[in-house]
């Protein structure tokens, strides 16, 4: 694969797709085998955590043999995400053992990559940026020549990140954020860290899974841009977008390498492809074919019901065609309580800004998600 500036700050390069270590497979020869495959199909930054089970040590050994030398490895923590021991208070000594840990867990003298796991509020900001706290521990790491580089992954709001973190965040050489069709909402964010010169990767490409299934809906759009799937689709369009650096390629299985990269390889969508994308989006919009926002004005629901979240996978269903992702998130959204919960009130219909049939659509949501 063909390689491009990770940022102007780290002075590395990376190549499109880069690996998403959070889903290797539970075997673990499986896994190493997996893991060089996508090595040596020429993926080089692997982005892991220790709050991703097993996955270090399965890192480990998949790098021995020379494969160590080929990668940009990188690993993350947070005590507000996993907290590993009661002493783990955000601080310069406390990220410190993370250090070590992971070091251990990756059996290797030095990570490439140390980040602050999920950046959401200010609190978390001024945790891990005030004097004594991350930010300073993993610079003494570096110092000490455990840790190369230093970033962090966010799902803080974009205005925030937008207007100060990343202005701040002199220190910051990466930053990790969701893009993709569904969700823009970091378009901005990864324009201002481009902008910065922080290297930009972008987490959830193919929206968690949702555009890895089939959609009539969506191969129509496909077709329109000499795209070859759903996939395809939905990855060369983050790649289209001149800000995003590198995409993570979450491995379970080979063919999650193989299709990637080939996608990548098709190369981002033209600019004059992507206006069509959006477009076609737009038609579809929420706001467009008059369906819930998720303004949440219908919460509390009595029973509990978790209302606007079930209805944005009625709407991934029935206006985008993504059954078999919407299945999977509707199946989340209700692990607590049901729509069989109903007491049939009407209170959120009552409520809801865009007078919606709510009850019918959990009904929907029930017979056809719930199957």
């Amino acid at each position: 694969m063909h390689t491009l500036p990770f940022g102007t700050r780290s002075g590395l390069d990376v190549t499109p797709v880069s690996i998403g270590a959070m889903r290797f497979p539970e075997d673990c020869l499986d896994a190493v085998d997996l893991i060089r495959h996508a090595i040596d199909a020429g993926l080089r930054y692997i982005d892991t955590s220790r709050g991703y089970g097993d996955s270090e040590f399965k890192l480990g050994a998949a790098l021995k043999g020379g494969y160590r030398e080929k990668v940009i490895l990188s690993s993350k923590s947070s005590p507000w995400i996993k907290k590993i021991r009661d002493d783990d208070d955000g601080s310069a000594d406390s990220v410190r053992r993370r250090i070590d840990e992971t070091l251990l867990r990756l059996d290797v003298d030095k990570i490439d990559f140390y980040q602050i796991w999920n950046i959401t509020d200010e609190d978390s900001w001024v945790l891990a940026t005030k004097k004594g706290g991350m930010v300073e521990g993993i610079q003494k790491a570096q110092a000490e020549g455990l840790v190369g580089h230093i970033g962090f992954t966010t799902h803080a709001p974009p205005k925030d990140l937008v207007e100060r973190y990343l202005e701040q965040a002199t220190w910051a050489e990466v930053v990790l954020a969701t893009y993709n069709l569904l969700d823009k909402t970091y378009a901005p964010v990864l324009e201002k860290a481009h902008e910065l010169g922080i290297g930009t990767i972008v987490m959830n490409p193919v929206g968690g899974g949702k555009f890895t299934g089939e959609s009539d809906v969506m191969m129509t759009l496909a077709k329109q841009v000499g795209a070859t799937s759903v996939a395809d689709l939905a990855i060369r369009y983050v790649l289209g977008n001149p800000n995003v650096d590198t995409i993570l390629c979450g491995l379970a299985k080979t063919s999650d390498v193989d299709d990637t990269i080939a996608s990548a390889n098709r190369g981002g969508f033209t600019p004059e492809a992507m206006t069509t994308i959006d477009n076609y989006f737009e038609s579809l919009s929420k706001e467009n074919v008059r369906f819930c926002t998720g303004c949440k004005y219908c919460m509390p629901c009595p029973a509990g019901i978790a209302i606007p979240e079930i209805l944005n996978s009625v709407y991934e269903a029935r206006f985008l065609g993504l059954l078999e992702g919407a299945k999977g998130s509707y199946r989340w959204h209700v692990r607590n309580v049901k729509p069989e919960a109903c007491t049939d009130c009407g209170a959120c219909e009552e409520k809801c800004t865009q007078k919606l049939p709510i009850r019918e659509q959990l009904n929907y949501a029930k017979t056809t998600l719930g199957t």
